[in-house]
């Protein structure tokens, strides 16, 4: 059985995707900073049917936190098939460039990029002992530069300096990485799953956690010709899906 491990799964998008991901046969790690209320959401589930899930405390932000997971991992799996990077904040708001502290940044990218990072870095030697790795971070359209720079385009005058910038970054690092990973099996892309009605956002966003989570899994778990180092957008009405950077 294939494993998967998602970060701040406990509820909302992550929580569905590992709902999902658990309907299709794999053993699902829900990562949960705080054990007890993870634990609570599996025992929850498992009343329900889903038997192949487990909570697993991880906090992306403490190395020794990330250490102690994969150590479980790889004590229970010997490898990690799937890793879905998908914790992530907000920050406070407002967020103006010009006002903003150094350390609202800091803190904001101490989750979206360097805990994407301190993961991703601390699982890569049980993700290259599976047959097909994949890697996908969870990211947000707000991350494309690209939109941003179009006047066009329906989200342009939201601008939180913290959350752009930290998943600008985050999408700097899945094009670096795919590009590091080219010659083995990896597969490893950045996902937006679109605008979704969460807690993150006060469920103001007009998605469903379903179309979310059954967006991150088509363009996770893909076949070898599968592409890598692309970024994909639940909001972008094209065939390809593909968002521009």
């Amino acid at each position: 059985m294939n494993s998967v491990l998602i970060t701040g799964a406990n509820r909302s998008i992550g929580l569905e995707t590992a709902k999902q991901l658990s309907k299709k046969g794999l053993f699902v790690y829900l990562g949960t900073r705080d054990l007890a209320k993870g634990e609570e959401v599996v025992k929850e589930l498992s009343q329900n049917g889903y038997t192949n899930i487990k909570a697993i405390q991880i906090d992306v932000t403490n190395a020794e936190s990330v250490s102690a997971a994969k150590n479980i991992v790889e004590k229970e799996q010997g490898k990690l098939d799937i890793l879905i990077n998908n914790a992530g904040v907000l920050g406070d708001v407002p967020q103006d460039p010009s006002t903003t502290s150094i350390e609202r940044i800091q803190q904001t990218f101490d989750t979206n990029f360097f805990g994407v990072i301190r993961v991703t870095q601390a699982f890569l030697d049980l993700l290259k002992k599976s047959d097909s790795p994949r890697i996908s971070n969870i990211t947000s359209g707000l991350g494309s530069l690209n939109l941003h720079s179009d006047p066009t385009w329906k989200y342009h005058a939201i601008k939180p300096i913290s959350y752009v910038s930290s998943k600008a970054s985050l999408n700097a690092f899945t094009v670096t990485l795919a590009y590091e990973l080219r010659d083995l099996p990896f597969k490893v892309n950045s996902i937006d799953p679109g605008y979704t009605a969460t807690d993150f956002n006060h469920h103001s966003g007009p998605g469903s956690v379903e179309s979310a989570a059954t967006f991150i899994i088509k363009h996770t778990v893909t076949d070898e010709n599968g592409p890598t180092g692309k970024f994909f957008s639940n909001d972008i009405e094209d065939e390809s899906e593909e968002s521009p950077w």
